[in-house]
């Protein structure tokens, strides 16, 4: 029998055989491994599995079921520690889209952050949309930082909505947006995505956490890797705050073809393969003085080479 994994406690999981929303315990026993994965967690929230119960009762928490096999994957979201170690963890598969919460204050935005993330969605083949929250905050003193921000986004070809989870500004675009399929719900801590999430469905409880005064930065409130239904179509899957998120399996030749600005121009560079640093004739430098590509992606990118130097 089939099912997705809707929610994943470490050892314990939740299964249920979507869209039908009746979620039942399953565990894994054995060794279940993913053909050429470097992942820490063979099982993610959004995969398909199989699995098999004892005799032909249902299973309940007493005898849950067994997850014997992981499908394959259309797509998945998977970062790296940005510690040393080359551990890496999948945080969710099977996805139409990843909603990327940011704020551009309470806590202050981090660019290189989003950027890995995006490039993250870019390589493994999940559209990413862009929420920008806490409006409210900060729409009028910071304005021109507003618009900047959107700009920057809007013109390498990416969707940026303008929420605020508190006042609903913005929610039901997203709320459209996701009432088909499974998004997933990403973001740095403290960037309210659990009030996205309470927003688009008061039904829905999600932990709501507070920011921490001494350093404007958020508190992990979620610990769970959980998906959810939506009343009006859709599911949803609410992850930790993230506070580091580094790249896996991307070689530095490659990291500029998931710019897509960069990617644009990048077939007029003088010389193949271009690292777009030093090179003569680079065309996506030329795009860069131009103010084709912006100066804040542009200094990702160089961070994600210096990054790639590390791992090595």
């Amino acid at each position: 029998m089939e099912a997705t994994v809707v929610k994943n406690a470490g050892s314990h999981f939740l299964l249920s055989r979507l869209p039908e929303w009746e979620p039942f315990p399953a565990v894994l026993r054995g060794k279940v491994r993913l053909e050429r994965s470097v992942a820490t967690n063979p099982v993610a929230v959004g995969d398909r599995v199989r699995y098999e119960c004892d005799g032909d009762a249902e299973p309940d928490a007493l005898h849950p079921a067994v997850i014997k096999e992981v499908l394959p994957r259309s797509n998945y979201v998977i970062r790296r520690s940005t510690n040393l170690s080359r551990q890496a963890h999948v945080i969710a598969a099977n996805l139409d889209r990843a909603i990327l919460v940011v704020t551009l204050y309470f806590p202050e935005i981090k660019l290189p952050f989003l950027d890995r993330l995006l490039v993250t969605c870019e390589v493994y083949g999940v559209k990413p949309v862009i929420v920008l929250n806490k409006l409210d905050l900060y729409r009028k003193p910071a304005a021109e930082e507003v618009e900047n921000f959107c700009n920057i986004y809007r013109s390498a070809g990416y969707t940026v909505l303008e929420c605020s989870a508190l006042t609903g500004e913005g929610i039901d675009e997203l709320r459209k947006l996701c009432s088909h399929g499974t998004s997933l719900v990403s973001g740095e801590s403290g960037v309210g995505k659990s009030s996205v999430i309470k927003a688009l469905d008061p039904s829905l409880d999600p932990k709501v956490g507070s920011i921490s005064l001494a350093h404007l930065q958020g508190r992990h409130t979620t610990s769970l890797y959980e998906m959810y239904p939506l009343q009006r179509g859709g599911f949803i899957v609410d992850t930790p705050g993230l506070r580091g998120f580094g790249l896996v399996d991307l070689e530095k030749e490659e990291i500029s073809k998931y710019f897509p600005e960069m990617l644009r121009v990048a077939d007029h560079c003088r010389f193949v393969p271009c690292t777009h640093t030093h090179e003569p004739g680079c065309a996506v430098k030329q795009a860069l003085e131009d103010g084709l590509i912006s100066p804040e992606r542009y200094n990702s990118y160089l961070g994600m080479l210096e990054e790639d130097k590390k791992f090595r």
